[in-house]
């Protein structure tokens, strides 16, 4: 629970999903792909999500506007994209780490007499 009753699920320290449980019925929020968001924007129920609506997160305001096979698929498929973008996020890190210790001079060990 990170914002008082919404539970939110995370993969390398993200969030991928949230569940809204203080509504009734609770509901769920979660990102897609543009074409998926564009989709699920047209049906009745499912509205861009408040706050990240423009990075393509859609909110359910109930759980039944799709069948549980799909929000499973649709909450995996989110929690990929999010995965993915933190490890090419690590792997840029790592790079500049590894490339700032390569350019930095190397001390030499002066002789001892």
């Amino acid at each position: 629970m990170q914002w008082g009753e919404t539970l939110c699920f995370k993969v390398a320290g993200k969030i991928f999903a949230m569940l809204g449980l203080a509504s009734v019925p609770p509901s769920l929020c979660f990102k897609c792909t543009p074409e998926r968001f564009a989709e699920l924007c047209e049906i009745e129920g499912i509205r861009p999500a408040p706050y990240v609506g423009r990075y393509k997160w859609v909110l359910l305001e109930r759980l039944d506007v799709l069948s549980d096979e799909e929000i499973e698929d649709l909450i995996r498929q989110s929690c990929e994209m999010v995965a993915a973008k933190g490890k090419a996020k690590v792997k840029v890190r790592m790079k500049v780490k590894i490339k700032a210790k390569s350019t930095k001079p190397q001390k030499t060990r002066r002789a001892e007499s």
